[in-house]
C-alpha cells in the first residue's frame, strides 16, 4: 500500500520501517503514481470488457469505491489516517465552496483561452490531437456520456494521485512552492507519451501549477478536481475530437491580428488576474475559519 508514512502496524512493521527509510521524494512519487494509475487503468479495462453503455454505470461505481477508499474509509485501519490526510479535506464551508468553484471556473477559462491563443500563433495540429480519440462510431448521447466519464476519471484519479498523495508529502517536507513545482514536473513527464502533448508542454506544466495552488490554498482536492474535470470535458469534446465542433481558425501570421485574437487575448489576461484574486479570497476565508 502506498503512502504508509507515520503509521504503526503490528502485522508487518518491517515493511513499514523499510518504506519510511525511503527518501520522501521517492515515496511521494511512487504513492502519487500508484494512486493515479490504478484508477485510470480501471477505466481502460472497463471500457474494453464491459459493453456500452454499461461501462459508464460500472465505472461510476468504481469511482465511488475509489473515492471512499483513498479518502480514508475501510480496511486497513492502520492506513486510514494517512489516506485521509493525503486526500485532504472533503468537508468545506459554504464560503470556501463558493470561492473554490469560482477559482475552478476561472482555471478552465485560463487554460482554454491559452489553447486558443497558442493555436492562433501556431497551426493547430488537428490530426495529431484527434488521433487517439474516435467517437464517430458512437451515438452523440453516448459520446457525451463517455467524454464526461473519461473527464471524471482523469479529474478524480489524477488529482488524488498528484495534488493529493504526491503533493501533500512534498509540501510537508519541502514547502508548497517546491512541492507544487516537483509535482508539476512529474505531471508533465507522465503525459509525454500522449500524441497531443508536444505543442502544449508548457500548458501542462502551468495547468498543474494552478491546480496545485488551488489544492494547497483551499486545503481540499475538490476545487482542483472540479477544474480538472471541466478542462477535460472541453479537451475531449473539442480539441481531441470533433464532438463539440472544430477549431478552424488560421494563425495570425496568415490573417493578421484580428478581433478574435484580441478578444481571446483580453479574456486570457483578465481570467489570470481573476484566478489569483479568487485564490486570495479562498486563502482569506480559510484563515478566518
Amino acid at each position: 500500500m502506498a503512502n504508509l508514512d507515520m503509521q504503526k502496524s503490528s502485522s508487518d512493521p518491517a515493511v513499514i520501517r523499510f518504506w519510511q527509510r525511503i527518501p520522501v521524494v521517492i515515496r511521494a512519487i511512487v504513492s502519487g503514481l500508484f494512486v493515479s494509475t490504478i484508477g485510470v487503468m480501471a477505466w481502460l479495462v472497463i471500457v474494453v470488457i464491459i459493453p456500452s453503455p454499461w461501462f459508464i454505470v460500472v465505472m461510476g461505481g468504481v469511482l465511488w469505491l475509489y473515492w471512499k477508499y483513498f479518502s480514508g474509509s475501510w480496511w486497513p485501519k492502520a492506513t486510514a489516517e494517512a489516506r485521509c490526510n493525503s486526500f485532504r479535506e472533503v468537508k468545506l464551508s459554504a464560503s470556501i465552496w463558493k470561492w473554490s468553484l469560482v477559482g475552478a471556473a476561472l482555471f478552465v477559462v485560463v487554460v482554454q483561452s491559452g489553447f486558443v491563443m497558442t493555436f492562433r500563433l501556431m497551426e493547430f495540429p488537428a490530426e495529431t490531437f484527434t488521433s487517439e480519440y474516435n467517437f464517430d462510431a458512437m451515438p452523440l448521447w453516448l459520446a457525451w456520456l463517455t467524454i464526461i466519464m473519461a473527464s471524471l476519471v482523469a479529474g478524480i484519479c489524477e488529482e488524488t494521485g498528484f495534488r493529493g498523495y504526491m503533493q501533500v508529502l512534498l509540501e510537508k517536507r519541502y514547502g508548497p512552492g517546491v512541492g507544487i513545482t516537483m509535482v508539476s514536473i512529474m505531471f508533465l513527464i507522465i503525459h509525454l507519451n500522449q500524441a497531443w502533448a508536444p505543442p502544449i508542454l508548457f500548458h501542462l506544466f502551468v495547468m498543474s501549477v494552478l491546480l496545485g495552488i488551488l489544492a494547497y490554498v483551499s486545503g481540499s482536492l475538490i476545487p482542483s478536481i472540479i477544474g480538472h474535470i471541466g478542462i477535460d470535458i472541453f479537451n475531449f469534446s473539442y480539441w481531441w475530437s470533433d464532438v463539440a465542433g472544430k477549431f478552424e481558425k488560421r494563425t495570425i501570421f496568415e490573417t493578421g491580428i484580428d478581433f478574435h485574437f484580441m478578444g481571446w487575448l483580453l479574456i486570457f489576461g483578465i481570467s489570470i488576474v481573476l484566478f489569483f484574486w479568487a485564490v486570495r479570497k479562498i486563502g482569506a476565508v480559510c484563515r478566518q475559519t
